[in-house]
């Protein structure tokens, strides 16, 4: 009897606790449908731009399902270094000169196993049999990377932007949720200060601290790691700052609508989890187009995107202002909700 007693207890506490109950059924089948999205969908298409080279090989190309674009030198090369194309392929002669983007080692594999694929026959050099050569073994050459370049040099900087956002979210909103619920978040409410005041001060009281943990994983992971860094570490170091200060007012708005830190950590499923299947890390480009749209409300894919450009493509201010801008107005917009979020608490 006493152990039934115990049972149903907790039986009713976990319906009565609605969060928790949507969490444990909710959650886990929302987590496998976005993998099913990412795992189950079409295979990837190198995109190639072709310049002067032999209508035979575009199509043994296209017959291998590459997505095949005929470019002048000058048209191809601005394509590739904006990252639409990932390879060039000219003629040298008889032989393919194919000018890989090099930023993403999977995509330079496709593209070199399509192409082996097609010159496994031979292929003219043009469509008179009588005085034709054939094509001979291309040289390659890399726009970013090289042929050495590991895996986690592409996965690195979406890592970096991972690791920050998610510990600066997390450790944000438990604070800020330990200040409301001790009292001292009430006790601010009744003094003279604004709602504005009391949001700002905070974020940037926790953001020299998140800016200080910010800047040890950017440093280590380029200095001890020796992950690779192209671009300018200021760069690096301004954007993940950015994306701390985004899961800092994040994070803090959240705590708003838990009551303890255990609620805290169950929203971790419903707001980081999406970020990293949208933010870069599995390839965007053979998800429906339908459902791409989701990562343009997701900080990290900005984040993402810009520490890419730094670290592996050199990118400069050209490149990712407008990264920055979006995070910076993702903080703005959070910090905004949370002076709102605090009329919930008491109205000043």
């Amino acid at each position: 009897m006493r152990i039934r007693a115990i049972v149903i207890r907790i039986l009713r506490q976990f319906f009565h606790d609605k969060r928790t109950l949507m969490m444990m059924l909710v959650a886990p089948m929302l987590i496998l449908f976005m993998m099913s999205l990412v795992f189950n969908s079409n295979t990837y298409v190198p995109k190639i731009g072709a310049v002067n080279i032999p209508a035979p090989l575009i199509q043994k190309l296209q017959d291998q399902n590459a997505e095949v674009v005929t470019y002048s030198s000058d048209e191809a090369q601005t394509e590739l270094e904006a990252v639409h194309l990932d390879a060039i392929i000219a003629m040298n002669g008889t032989a393919p000169q194919v000018t890989l983007e090099g930023s993403d080692p999977s995509k330079n594999r496709a593209v070199l196993f399509l192409l082996q694929k097609a010159l496994q026959s031979a292929v003219p050099v043009n469509s008179n049999t009588s005085s034709s050569s054939y094509l001979q073994a291309p040289t390659i050459t890399y726009l970013h990377g090289s042929a050495d370049m590991a895996a986690f040099d592409n996965f690195g900087p979406v890592l970096i932007g991972f690791f920050v956002f998610f510990f600066v979210f997390l450790l944000s909103g438990v604070s800020f949720l330990r200040e409301r619920t001790g009292g001292t978040l009430e006790r601010l409410l009744a003094s003279p200060l604004r709602r504005w005041e009391i949001v700002v001060g905070y974020i940037l009281g926790f953001g020299i601290f998140t800016t200080l943990q910010a800047t040890l994983i950017a440093w280590f992971a380029t200095s001890v790691l020796g992950l690779m860094l192209v671009g300018s570490f200021w760069y690096v170091l301004l954007i993940t700052v950015l994306l701390a200060l985004a899961a800092l007012s994040l994070g803090t708005l959240i705590s708003a609508f838990a009551n303890n830190e255990f609620q805290m950590i169950q929203f971790i499923p419903l707001i980081i989890v999406p970020q990293v299947f949208f933010s870069g890390l599995f390839s965007l480009d053979t998800m429906s187009i339908y459902l791409r749209w989701i990562g343009v409300i997701m900080p990290l894919k900005y984040g993402a995107d810009a520490l890419r450009n730094i670290m592996i493509r050199g990118a400069g201010w050209d490149r990712i202002w407008l990264d920055v801008l979006v995070l910076a107005a993702f903080t703005i917009c959070f910090m905004i909700l949370n002076i709102v979020a605090l009329r919930k608490h008491r109205k000043i």
